[in-house]
């Protein structure tokens, strides 16, 4: 009887060990060095087209990593730029497509009430294969798909990296 409870104690340990493990998870992640090197080839892609711009690059969690603003830039740039990336990593979106889904479903026009959210073009998802890992947002350039062209041209930059 003691030998039955002894296997019964160790069987329900390993189960419950089985459990916990799984129930760890590991993800990609936005590191500074990454959020940095797309920050700056955002903004240099909007300044190259004489935008002043502001970018600012958002971990899977939609929490800042990098902040660049380019000089002349208005100040409200930030605060949009930061929106429209925390936009587009909890959307795992481009704000031009988020947009354009609550135009085509009124009934979900209240997803732009969600504090933090921004649904202007110029957020878009970094992805490593499928999966977001954050996200880069632009604002001051004269119309969000130009701040978005200027996104993709920083995400493409380290499209290398994204593997």
């Amino acid at each position: 009887m003691q030998t039955k409870s002894l296997l019964t104690l160790v069987a329900a340990s390993l189960c419950a060990l089985g459990a916990s493990a799984q129930a760890v998870r590991v993800e990609k992640n936005m590191s500074l060095e990454l959020a940095t090197k797309i920050a700056a080839a955002t903004v240099a892609a909007c300044s190259a087209d004489k935008y002043n711009v502001t970018a600012t690059v958002v971990d899977r969690a939609g929490t800042v990593r990098a902040v660049m603003r380019a000089d002349n830039a208005g100040p409200h740039t930030v605060a949009a730029s930061q929106a429209k990336a925390f936009t587009s990593a909890s959307g795992k979106n481009t704000t031009a497509a988020m947009w354009e889904g609550v135009q085509k479903n009124p009934a979900s026009a209240n997803v732009a009430m969600i504090p933090g959210y921004l649904l202007l073009g110029g957020g878009l998802p970094v992805k490593v294969g499928d999966e977001v890992i954050g996200a880069v947002g632009v604002g001051g350039a004269p119309g969000g798909h130009l701040d978005e062209k200027c996104a993709l041209a920083g995400i493409a930059s380290v499209q290398d990296l994204l593997k």
